[in-house]
């Protein structure tokens, strides 16, 4: 039982590293629900202003796994129902990946995973439709999208 404890703490301190790093470095990037309690090793994080599975199609050529939405909708392109009952947008929800780590997982696959996530999203977002810069979305309200933005984070991670 020690030894269990001791293995999702180092599963959990795994998650924490991708997760804060993600959170760091890439912007318009928020966790979906509480920091805890959870499980020690799943994030699920929403990316503004593009789509989960053209995330997944460029993380799985970068070799690192990943999927779409909550557990509950695992091979839909549907809007994950229990996002958006936690108060997220379809779009955010769209752009939510979650990531499950596992006792297999090392430290250096977090860094590799850190290198390569923050590009493959900048990458996505300078030619999504979605991002308010790009020259299709001519109507995007950026102030509409910014006040939007921070209720949904804060009805997300509980800080209402």
């Amino acid at each position: 039982l020690e030894r269990l404890d001791d293995e999702q703490g180092r599963v959990r301190a795994l998650r924490d590293k991708l997760e804060d790093g993600l959170l760091k470095a890439v912007p318009h990037t928020t966790r979906n629900g509480a920091k805890e309690p959870r499980l020690p090793n799943t994030s699920n994080l929403a990316f503004d202003f593009v789509e989960a599975e053209a995330i997944l199609m460029l993380l799985d050529r970068a070799g690192i796994c990943a999927s779409s939405g909550s557990a509950c909708t695992t091979g839909s392109l549907d809007p994950s129902h229990v996002l958006t009952a936690m108060g997220l947008s379809p779009m955010r929800a769209r752009g939510s990946v979650r990531f499950s780590l596992s006792h297999d997982n090392t430290e250096a696959e977090i860094d590799t995973a850190l290198e390569q996530i923050p590009p493959i999203i900048a990458k996505l977002r300078a030619i999504s439709p979605l991002n308010p810069g790009h020259p299709d979305n001519v109507n995007y309200d950026i102030e509409a999208a910014r006040v939007r933005h921070e209720e949904e984070t804060a009805r997300a991670t509980g800080a209402e």
